[in-house]
């Protein structure tokens, strides 16, 4: 019988996101494709450096230990490298004793069309073409943005989220942009009751929950948020979305517009995802952040965001 994925949590994560690459990559952009191969080589038993998402990983592949065997957690590298090329990346990969043993090498394109058919719920890359082709088929995916700040040490997973585009649809979103404040305020509380649509992150929230109901309590080693520019009355529909859909967050901080960083410092989030790049540049300064290239706010002109 072939081995199906479907019952796990997938992520895919490229090698740039896993791995610092950027001296290899300097090579690749000054000197070409042979040189970068040339390199590579020479140097495939010199692990590489942690990446931005390696801690990330580190605890994410750790869950499975908890569950005593009961392997929940799949993570496979996704990469536009060769397979040449990307031995080095593998040979890291075990000498941190990474359980990481599936991979799509694609040999200069894009490999998110394997995406799909790894069953993933979340692809992060340092790639944002990769990035968006991969949410406009239907998946989670964000843009690794490196923080500015050593990250504090805990075997806990905390992942922060953004609401609307990313966990929710960005319908409301939609209202605000174009009518303002106090019609998008009218609005959610008029439909206070009704539930918002899934964003693209609604899946990956829910693969997390399932495993967070295998643990007991405080035993329990992630730990969602979200962070909301919405303020009450905005408030209500959020809160009956999630219970209508089944799903929870350890925390929920409704900051009225405030700047987030404090709060994510205070969190204290291995990664956040928003869909406004504005929001990632400024939280980077605390946590390592996602940029998440979907909805209303992504189709603007960059130079407006």
């Amino acid at each position: 019988m072939p081995t199906l994925l479907g019952d796990k949590l997938v992520i895919a994560i490229s090698s740039r996101a896993l791995f610092d690459l950027d001296e290899s990559h300097q090579v690749f952009e000054q000197e070409g494709l042979e040189a970068y191969r040339q390199y590579q080589i020479a140097r495939e038993d010199i692990p590489l450096e942690p990446g931005e998402a390696f801690p990330l990983v580190q605890k994410l592949l750790r869950i499975n230990n908890l569950l005593e065997g009961d392997s929940r957690v799949e993570v496979v590298l996704i990469s536009r490298n060769s397979a040449d090329t990307g031995l080095r990346v593998f040979n890291s990969i075990q000498h941190y004793g990474l359980g990481i043993t599936r991979a799509a090498f694609a040999g200069g394109r894009s490999p998110f069309t394997y995406i799909p058919a790894f069953g993933c719920q979340l692809f992060l890359s340092t790639h944002a073409e990769d990035v968006r082709a991969t949410l406009e088929a239907g998946f989670a995916a964000a843009t690794i943005f490196p923080a500015k700040r050593a990250r504090e040490q805990r075997d806990e997973l905390r992942i922060a989220f953004d609401g609307d585009a990313v966990l929710f649809s960005d319908e409301s979103e939609q209202v605000f942009q174009k009518e303002g404040l106090a019609a998008f305020q009218a609005s959610e509380q008029a439909a206070a009751r009704e539930p918002l649509g899934g964003g693209p992150f609604k899946p990956f929230l829910a693969a997390l929950n399932r495993i967070q109901t295998e643990f007991a309590g405080e035993q329990c080693p992630i730990r969602t948020a979200l962070f909301t520019a919405r303020s009450a009355p905005a408030h209500e529909r959020v809160i009956r979305t999630l219970r209508e859909w089944n799903i929870r967050l350890d925390e929920s901080l409704f900051l009225g517009g405030l700047d987030k960083s404090s709060f994510l410092q205070a969190f204290g989030a291995d990664l956040f995802f928003d869909d406004q790049e504005g929001h990632c540049r400024r939280a980077v300064d605390v946590v390592p952040t996602g940029h998440v290239p979907h909805g209303i706010s992504n189709l603007k002109s960059p130079h407006s965001v």
